[in-house]
């Protein structure tokens, strides 16, 4: 199966039509700041348990088997997305060793696991039989550049997620901009208020419990190289970032 054909069978996009239902929501509200809040319930002490006195507690739950009979494994991609939020995005730029293909794309299944040495972790869905042009660059040139995405350009990382055929770069198609780096060739996206370049550490494959034999993700450790801050996001001791400064976009539900 394609990875076009295989998208068109997942139906991540529970909204076919999404312009149109983009349409009927409130307009951006530039008056929201970021701020901080106090906890629900301030005044906690060991021991207290919930803070929803009780409530919690009065309502069933329900047992689910990832691999009861009959559950596709969509059913559950669907489940862990909308469960576990939010989640950070990875706008991950590539390049392969010769340099003729360059990819920018984001990915949600990302994160941070270890600051002694930089460790982040990328999630491919697919084997390396179907490789996305991200993953085929990564695992060529065991380099690529972690980007942060931000409020101001959302929309433009947002058109990278778009299945362009392998050779034909994000870069023009979202208008963003490339920006040399010190470790390693691929770009980093120069509009990033923070972007880390990174070093390919490993990478597993994994193999589907519901069909043995076909190749279901890859999993990708990176070690970061070095670090990009826009001045304005950072504090003096270069160890803070100002998240009212940086506007982090990420993921909540489906």
């Amino acid at each position: 199966m394609s990875r076009t054909d295989a998208e068109k069978h997942i139906q991540r996009n529970p909204h076919p039509d999404f312009k149109k239902v983009e349409s009927s929501r409130e307009n951006w509200d530039d008056s929201l700041k970021w701020n901080l809040k106090q906890t629900i319930k301030p005044d906690w002490k060991y021991g207290d348990g919930a803070n929803d006195g009780g409530a919690s507690l009065k309502l069933p739950h329900i047992s689910i088997d990832p691999y009861e009979e009959g559950r596709p494994a969509v059913a559950n991609y669907k489940l862990l997305i909308s469960g576990i939020i939010p989640r950070p995005i990875g706008f991950i730029s590539t390049r392969s060793t010769d340099g003729s293909s360059t990819n920018l794309a984001p990915f949600s299944y990302f994160q941070v696991i270890n600051h002694d040495p930089p460790l982040f972790t990328v999630g491919y869905a697919g084997g390396f039989d179907n490789a996305k042009d991200s993953l085929r660059n990564l695992t060529e040139s065991g380099e690529c550049v972690i980007n942060i995405i931000s409020e101001h350009f959302i929309e433009a990382a947002n058109s990278t997620s778009i299945n362009a055929p392998y050779g034909e770069s994000e870069w023009s198609l979202s208008g963003l901009t490339p920006e040399m780096c010190k470790t390693v060739k691929a770009s980093r996206v120069k509009e990033a208020v923070f972007s880390v370049e990174g070093k390919l550490d490993f990478t597993k494959e994994y193999e589907s419990k519901a069909t043995p034999g076909k190749k279901t993700g890859v999993l990708a450790v990176i070690e970061g190289t070095h670090f990009w801050v826009r001045e304005d996001a950072v504090n003096a001791e270069k160890n803070l970032i100002d998240p009212a400064v940086s506007l982090p976009c990420f993921l909540k539900g489906i």
